[in-house]
């Protein structure tokens, strides 16, 4: 089931968010504690963003937080990875905008492939001088094709 969260779900959205980063990336692995995220997600992904996710039963396995034209977040429990969650998620926020952008890091081979499989395009890269993991990144951009 797909459907926006409310802010009562920030606890099981930051323990999506920092299972799937921590798989993800483990050198990395403990950059924030739990309060840290639970705080991100009600302070500033909640104020900013609308928040999606998708359920499996009562289980939280994946989330998306997008703003015009940005996606902020998009995580999927490493055991629900690769069944289409991503994609549906995603949808979400390429139905509702012509263009998006978002980053991720360069290093991050599973989720460029995943982002360049629909649509996105590298548009540029960092050092990672400016992020706080201080890890290289990579700017990607879709745009809606229009029909003629």
């Amino acid at each position: 089931m797909l459907r926006q969260l409310a802010i009562e779900e920030t606890d099981q959205a930051a323990a999506v968010l920092r299972a799937s980063f921590d798989q993800a990336l483990p050198t990395l692995a403990g950059l924030h504690t739990p309060d840290e995220d639970r705080w991100f997600f009600r302070e500033r992904l909640f104020v900013d963003c609308q928040i999606w996710g998708y359920f499996n039963d009562q289980e939280l396995v994946g989330i998306i937080a997008f703003r015009e034209g940005w996606i902020d977040q998009l995580y999927i429990l490493p055991a629900w990875q690769g069944r289409r969650i991503g994609t549906a998620l995603l949808q979400v926020a390429q139905d509702r905008f012509d263009r998006l952008s978002l980053w991720t890091f360069q290093r991050n081979q599973r989720a460029r492939c995943f982002y360049e499989k629909h649509g996105f395009v590298a548009i540029g890269e960092t050092d990672g001088s400016r992020n706080e993991e201080k890890e290289p990144d990579v700017m990607y951009a879709w745009q809606r094709k229009l029909v003629t």
